[in-house]
């Protein structure tokens, strides 16, 4: 299933709304709540996976990419062969 690049896109920035939202209401709840570890590490996990994809993504986009092999041989074989 494909998600639609608007959202795949906004992904990272889910997560560290989503965590950010957690760890406010964590601390607006306060420490006599019994949930309130809950809540901040759920939110401290999410910021830190929308961080990680938000990372992996980057790294990923600016690393050179290679091309296939065989697109390499298929271009250098039909070169050799129209010239002369």
């Amino acid at each position: 299933m494909w998600i639609p690049s608007p959202i795949y896109e906004r992904i990272p920035q889910f997560y560290v709304l989503i965590g950010l939202l957690f760890m406010s209401s964590g601390m607006y709840l306060g420490f006599d709540y019994q949930l309130t570890w809950v809540y901040l590490g759920t939110g401290i996990f999410c910021f830190v996976w929308g961080l990680r994809i938000f990372a992996m993504r980057l790294v990923y986009r600016r690393a050179p990419q290679d091309e296939p092999e065989e697109h390499l041989q298929a271009e250098s074989a039909g070169s050799s062969g129209s010239a002369g």
